[in-house]
């Protein structure tokens, strides 16, 4: 039996789904350029430039350290997710299923639904900042409106809404396929249309360009410490920026034909890519601070500055792909696939997904007028920085205590004598690991003592996660599967 085979006959129906089951080599489509496009599309949201650009104005650093501590937070997570995604590469499984491993095959749902939740919230509010893209594009052909609104929405906002959620549903009710192709499709796009945007500025900036990008570098930003802290806390936003999709990579990377599609897709797609990004972003900032007296950061205000019909049309696509590409790849395939891993036998990914569009209608719909004024992105946030520790277990369990060896047919098994079954299908040292290490993640959000750490809390929790998970499994027997598992 290969090592993505299943004898359907000994699994257990509560764990299982075709959505959930090891995809077999011969049945993986994605190359290089898909993972390329996974972190093109993660990349280039809105508020992905608005980050890249903000950094280069607010550390208080040369802006050549700013590149490169960006590039160099592109290459930790490069690393990161070459550890998280290569386990799926080779056995086919989603984040879901790889994580019944450590956690057992019940514990899994505690990492796959609080993953599912931070999913779910940020899926909704992205989905009203797409519909922000669309309302441009409209109100550019039939104006405002009267100005009257309803939970702080006009009716073109209302109507942009629904026509993105909508839209967002065509796509994923076709497929993972569909998702690929839309996503092959928009992250170019966004490419060529930033490019071009970079030129208009550069072009019309003209010789004043240079010393405007020289100011820009010239330290001149508000963060307080020196300028290692200021570096390293750069490092750590940006690492923190793709933290929802690297603990759970194995979601995309289970359709890849080969590790090494992964690893070079991973190397352009992060590193070379983040590099290039922000340098665009460098030099479009710099433009602004030329052609308008101020440094903008948010693209939707250069547009609205211009004020010119084509080019709110090419920005209102632009931004609408770029951010319905980032929501499908960090908020709606992982809880399509969490909430699928709940109850396998009656949630399908097609069926996970649309619990997933219904509940975030409802967040996004409710974003302006509730949600933004309570505080509950700051809960989200902190429920993110807890989920850190997941990271750390998933490496160390399947590299340094299960060496690279899975047995899947005991993945999907609920038999009390089963590999992965530990205590009633939970793995009770690795939730002791996650809850000490979680305490740690959390207060370092909320405790202001420890609020210098907020920028490091992800990698700290995955450290502690990992450190404290291989200590108690120490004093645990594990079976490791033949070959032939």
């Amino acid at each position: 039996m290969n090592d993505n085979d299943l004898d359907i006959q000994r699994i257990d129906p509560t764990l299982y789904n075709e959505d959930l089951a090891p995809i077999p080599h011969s049945k993986r489509s994605w190359g290089w350029f898909e993972i390329f496009n996974v972190w093109s599309n993660d990349i280039q949201s809105l508020f992905g430039y608005t980050l890249a650009a903000s950094l280069f104005l607010t550390y208080g650093l040369n802006g050549w350290a700013v590149m490169a501590a960006i590039i160099l937070a592109g290459v930790i997570v490069m690393v990161l997710v070459n550890l998280t995604g290569k386990p799926s590469v080779k056995y086919g499984i989603p984040f879901p299923v790889m994580i019944r491993a450590s956690m057992g095959v019940r514990g899994a749902n505690l990492p796959a639904m609080l993953r599912a939740i931070i999913g779910i919230f940020w899926y909704g509010v992205q989905t009203y900042f797409a519909s922000t893209a669309v309302a441009l594009l409209i109100t550019a052909f039939v104006g405002a409106g009267d100005g009257s609104t309803f939970l702080g929405l006009s009716g073109v906002a209302w109507v942009s809404f629904v026509i993105v959620w909508i839209f967002q549903i065509a796509i994923f009710w076709q497929g993972i396929d569909r998702i690929k192709h839309f996503l092959n499709w928009a992250g170019p796009l966004v490419y060529v249309v930033m490019v071009a945007l970079m030129v208009v500025v550069w072009v019309q900036a003209g010789d004043e360009l240079l010393p405007a990008v020289a100011t820009i570098f010239s330290a001149s930003g508000e963060h307080s410490g020196s300028s290692i802290a200021a570096f390293l806390a750069i490092v750590g936003t940006m690492v923190a920026y793709f933290a929802a999709v690297v603990i759970n990579f194995g979601d995309f990377t289970r359709f890849v034909k080969s590790e090494r599609h992964m690893k070079l897709g991973n190397l352009l797609g992060l590193p070379l890519n983040v590099a290039f990004f922000s340098f665009i972003a460098l030099i479009i900032t710099a433009g602004t601070l030329v052609l308008f007296g101020e440094a903008l950061t948010n693209p939707a205000d250069i547009v609205e500055r211009v004020d010119s019909l084509p080019l709110t049309i090419i920005a209102a696509l632009t931004f609408f792909a770029a951010t319905v590409g980032i929501n499908l790849v960090a908020n709606f395939i992982p809880p399509a696939y969490d909430l699928a891993n709940l109850f396998p036998s009656k949630i399908s990914f097609k069926i996970g997904g649309l619990i997933t569009a219904i509940v975030a209608f409802f967040i996004g719909a409710l974003w302006v007028s509730v949600i933004s004024q309570i505080g509950v992105p700051g809960f989200v946030n902190a429920l993110g920085a807890v989920v850190a520790p997941f990271y750390g277990i998933i490496v160390v369990d399947y590299y340094l205590v299960k060496h690279k060896r899975l047995d899947i047919q005991q993945m999907f098994s609920a038999a009390p004598d089963s590999a992965y079954y530990y205590v009633k299908g939970w793995n009770q040292k690795a939730l002791m690991a996650f809850g000490l290490a979680a305490l740690f993640s959390i207060s370092s959000v909320w405790v202001p003592a420890l609020a210098a750490l907020t920028g490091y809390a992800w990698l700290i929790g995955a450290g502690l996660g990992g450190a404290l998970y291989y200590f108690l499994m120490q004093r645990q027997p594990v079976t490791v599967p033949t070959a032939k598992s």
